[in-house]
This record gives structure tokens, C-alpha cells and sequence, in this order.
């Protein structure tokens, strides 16, 4: 069982707190009216989940895309990685087994694949390898208290050994988060239900939490998509979090535009994966249902992990914020995927 973080940024607040005076997570900072309120009305949402990194409590911006209101509150949590005590005491990350991944049932057909790259269409790169389902990642030296869930890890043990199935997969994704046209920075305040729409739109989806995890760590199975060390190469790790703002903390919006951190790329090209925006992805653990489809993935600019295995899985499918951005995916065009298996068969 993890921590519960509660509020819109306490996450954040009590991070400079808990490495300053040692503490071993967040101290509970709420009045006992709302602990009343939460107990009858969030908790129940929230039950058998584990924390994660922070829910932002903010206003919908006009204009943002129509959509059901959000459900629930500004309740985080945290599911996807177990740290289990190996011999000589590291703590080693692990992730719960899962299902074959599931597709929206409303995916349209991809467009016709980019002559350049002979299988993707343009923006999009060809992601094809073999993925390994359950990765032994084991971090040798933190940055934060590795008890804390959101402990951020300085350098990971190379290389990585894959403890599960390997699968191929072969898929198209996004190089970049989703910039609207004319504008110079990722959308945001989006969640799954308005990103699964948006995709759609374009004949695309969104990825499944399988497809994002092989994006960012490839083949070799990296912790960070740049590779095995926590490195100053995204954005991430902002401390200057809030505006000034005598009446009420008012989060910045640090986004920056996609692909301007240029050394935030993984092995097959893909941009920005963490830090910058969370991105939402179709969950795959069994009895995953509407409207907990979810999950966030990458972190975004704040002090968080900000790698490729971790989640945040406490928002329901309609939970939105200024962190929250998209990135979508897409099966191979018909033609580029027949093309392929004549060239397996002829090689």
C-alpha cells in the first residue's frame, strides 16, 4: 500500500519538504471537514489503487474541447511498479504482469502510409522490435528516499535483464506530443476521454500503456528513454513551480514547445516521452473498465520519476489538467504491413 496524496499540489509542496526534514512521505494537511468529505465521496473511488504523482485541481480554460465533466476529485495514486529487496539490499522496480493489449473498438483505419518512411504516416515514426513484458530494473544509487513512491533514481544498473515474455510488436507513434496547429507549445488540459477523441479524429488512437512503455525504452529496455542515468536532458525537474500570487498558489504553465529538449529522444526517435506533459494511454490490467481505462504516463515538468514504467492510474477517464497533454498511435497502413511479411518470407 502506498501513500494517498490529497489536493491539488501537495505533491509538489511536501517533495521540498520530505527532503528536507528526512520525512518519509507527506503529512496529511487537511481540515477535518474535508477528511469527511473525502472519506464519504473519494475514497470509495480510489480503493486498492496506489499513489502516484500529483492531480492538479484547475479550471477548465475556455475553449478547451467539449467533453463530460470530470468525475471524482484530486485524489492521487499510483499503480505499476513494485520495489522488492534483492540480495545486497537494492530495491528493484517490477511490473504487475498484463493481458494482450485490447484497442478501442472505434479505431479507423490508419491513413495511407508516408512514402519517406514506407510504413508511418508524416509526424509519426515506425516503432518495431521486440519488447520485453516484465523488465528487472534496479536503481544503484537515489536521488530522493527510495521509500517515497515518486523517489527519483540517479542511475540505474546496466544492462537491464528482462525477467518476463518478449513480444514483437510493430506499430506507429507520434514523434512528438500533439501541437495544434499555429500554436508553439503541446495542448494541454486534456484527459483520456477528450485525447481518445482527438486522436480518433485524425485516424489515429491512443497508444496502450504496452506500446508507450516499448516507445520510450526500446529494445534494450532503458529506465529513462535517454538511457540508464537521470540526466538534466527533459524538462523536468522545475522547482519554480508556482506564480506569484499573494492570495492562492496558481501552478505554472511550464510547458515547453515539443522537441525543443532535442537529447529527450529514445532509440527509435520518439520526443519528449517524459517530463513536459502527461500522456494518457489505454491501461491493460485485467478488470481495467470505464471509467479507469486510464493511465497517465511520463510525468510532466515538476520534480517527479519522469521514466518510462511508471503511471498514474487514480484519474478517471474524464480527468483533466494543465499537465495534461496527447500523443497518439496507429496500427501500420494495410498495404506498408503486407509489404513487410512479403519481405520476411523472401528474406
Amino acid at each position: 500500500m502506498g501513500w494517498v496524496m490529497l489536493g491539488p499540489d501537495l505533491r509538489a509542496r511536501n517533495l521540498a519538504k520530505s527532503t528536507a526534514l528526512g520525512q518519509r512521505g507527506p503529512r496529511p494537511m487537511l481540515s477535518r471537514a474535508f477528511g469527511l468529505m473525502l472519506a464519504l465521496f473519494v475514497v470509495p473511488l480510489a480503493w486498492g489503487r496506489a499513489i502516484e504523482e500529483p492531480a492538479l485541481a484547475v479550471a477548465v480554460p475556455p475553449g478547451a474541447l467539449a467533453g463530460p465533466a470530470p468525475v471524482g476529485a484530486a485524489l492521487v495514486l499510483e499503480l505499476g511498479e513494485v520495489r522488492i529487496p534483492e540480495a545486497g539490499g537494492a530495491p528493484v522496480e517490477r511490473l504487475e504482469g498484463a493481458p494482450e493489449p485490447s484497442v478501442a473498438a472505434n479505431v479507423e483505419a490508419m491513413p495511407q502510409s508516408d512514402p519517406a518512411s514506407g510504413f508511418c504516416p508524416p509526424g509519426m515514426v515506425h516503432v518495431d522490435g521486440d519488447h520485453c513484458l516484465q523488465p528487472k530494473h534496479v536503481c544503484e544509487r537515489w536521488l530522493d528516499d527510495p521509500a517515497l513512491p515518486y523517489a527519483r533514481c540517479a542511475k540505474y544498473r546496466e544492462p537491464t535483464l528482462c525477467e518476463g515474455e518478449r513480444v514483437r510488436m510493430s506499430y506507429c507513434i507520434d514523434q512528438r506530443e500533439f501541437t495544434p496547429e499555429g500554436e508553439s507549445v503541446p495542448l494541454n488540459f486534456q484527459s483520456f476521454d477528450r485525447a481518445s477523441r482527438l486522436c480518433a479524429s485524425m485516424n489515429r488512437r491512443l497508444c496502450t500503456e504496452r506500446e508507450w512503455n516499448f516507445a520510450c525504452e526500446g529494445e534494450t529496455m532503458r529506465p529513462y528513454p535517454y538511457g540508464f542515468s537521470r540526466e538534466p536532458k527533459c524538462n523536468q525537474d522545475r522547482r519554480d513551480l508556482y506564480e506569484e500570487n499573494p492570495r492562492r498558489q496558481v501552478l505554472r504553465d511550464l510547458r515547453a514547445p515539443a522537441g525543443s529538449h532535442s537529447e529527450c529522444t529514445s532509440s527509435f526517435g520518439v520526443q519528449d516521452m517524459v517530463g513536459n506533459v502527461d500522456e494518457p494511454v489505454l491501461r491493460e490490467l485485467a478488470g481495467a473498465q470505464a471509467p479507469f481505462r486510464n493511465a497517465l504516463k511520463g510525468g510532466w515538468w515538476m520534480p517527479g520519476r519522469n521514466r518510462c514504467r511508471p503511471a498514474t492510474t487514480a484519474h478517471d477517464d474524464y480527468y483533466q489538467g494543465i499537465q495534461v497533454g496527447v500523443r497518439c498511435c496507429a496500427d501500420l497502413a494495410p498495404a506498408a504491413t503486407a509489404d513487410r511479411r512479403e519481405a520476411g518470407r523472401a528474406g
